[in-house]
């Protein structure tokens, strides 16, 4: 028996390459959190790494955000470490297991995984597929197939991020 017309659509999905020690990344959580708000289910909104080089703990954070997603705690994870960029600046690591032990996650696995390396997989994926789409800062956005360069200015982006969603979900029904 096939089903045509599934009950539940695929969601759209956005893709945001972030790094965790950019204030800029910190500062399109107001976005994201609208867009959840607007869209609810209808939107999936993946994190993608993006380390950049000139943020020396930005590597770390990506693999421990990770870890907090394997814990079940990803998007309030990322989001704490978000609002602590300039610390993690100044502390380093200390603040990724400070910041899970705040969500009670299990701490000691966050070391453990900082220590054998078993998200960096994911993260060299991730910063791959970046580089091969042209991803050269970020925050940079990947909605249906169209790439919007957030690290110069947020502004209007929201918006436009907007305008496509509507358009897709329009198209797709949803």
């Amino acid at each position: 028996m096939s089903d045509t017309s599934p009950a539940h659509p695929e969601p759209l999905v956005l893709d945001i390459w972030c790094e965790l020690q950019c204030p800029d990344c910190r500062s399109a959580l107001d976005d994201v959190r609208a867009l959840r708000a607007r869209y609810g289910d209808r939107l999936e909104i993946r994190l993608r790494h993006f380390p950049l080089e000139k943020h020396k703990h930005s590597f770390a954070a990506a693999q421990a955000a990770e870890e907090a997603v394997e814990q079940g705690q990803g998007w309030p994870y990322i989001e704490a470490v978000l609002a602590r960029t300039e610390e993690l600046d100044r502390r380093g690591e200390a603040v990724l297991l400070d910041t899970a032990r705040e969500l009670g996650l299990d701490v000691e696995e966050f070391e453990v995984a900082l220590i054998d390396g078993r998200h960096i997989l994911i993260v060299d994926a991730d910063q791959a597929e970046g580089k091969a789409i042209g991803v050269t800062g970020t925050p940079t956005y990947v909605i249906g197939g169209e790439r919007l360069d957030g690290g110069k200015s947020q502004e209007g982006l929201r918006e436009r991020i907007e305008e496509i969603a509507d358009r897709l979900l329009a198209g797709a029904g949803a």
